[in-house]
């Protein structure tokens, strides 16, 4: 069977079709953003001093953080991730977003290495914005400290423009 991929010509040997649906993919990834988010902003109602806005970034690069690491550390460590008999949720998942950017699945040099410097780094440096956030770094730091991540969110985003 062919793929179902932009160009059709790609040659992808070995390749699996889809074994989940779009909902039975949707579903467990919307249920634990949901809960990373719900986590989050509870935990941080505990924190005496922080904004709503405050809160709110924390949630976001929270759910941001555990996405680049989980969810492309997953498609930059597992390259074969179309030619599985038996699939994992993440295998499926990339097959799935691969119909959208064919680059993914062609496992395209710049697209893996910008999502290897995007779940190597910037993941963790998202979850330690949401320690700055709680200011266990010094209090001074939060500024530049989040200039920095926001620059590098814009840097991991260039090559996809």
């Amino acid at each position: 069977m062919g793929h179902p991929y932009a160009p059709a010509e790609l040659e992808l040997p070995g390749f699996v079709p889809l074994q989940l649906s779009q909902g039975q993919i949707l579903a467990p990834f919307l249920g634990t953003s949901l809960f990373v988010f719900v986590a989050v902003w509870l935990i941080s109602g505990r924190c005496r001093g922080l904004s709503k806005t405050d809160r709110l970034l924390m949630c976001w690069w929270a759910f941001t953080g555990l996405t680049h690491i989980i969810i492309e550390g997953t498609f930059v460590f597992a390259p074969n991730f179309f030619k599985k008999e038996n699939p994992n949720y993440f295998d499926e998942v990339w097959k799935e977003y691969s119909k959208g950017d064919s680059r993914y699945v062609a496992r395209d040099v710049a697209t893996v290495t910008v999502e290897g410097i995007t779940a190597v780094l910037e993941g963790p440096a998202s979850l330690l914005a949401v320690y700055d956030l709680l200011n266990i770094l010094l209090p001074d730091t939060k500024c530049i400290s989040r200039c920095v991540f926001y620059h590098c969110h814009c840097f991991s985003d260039c090559p996809f423009c």
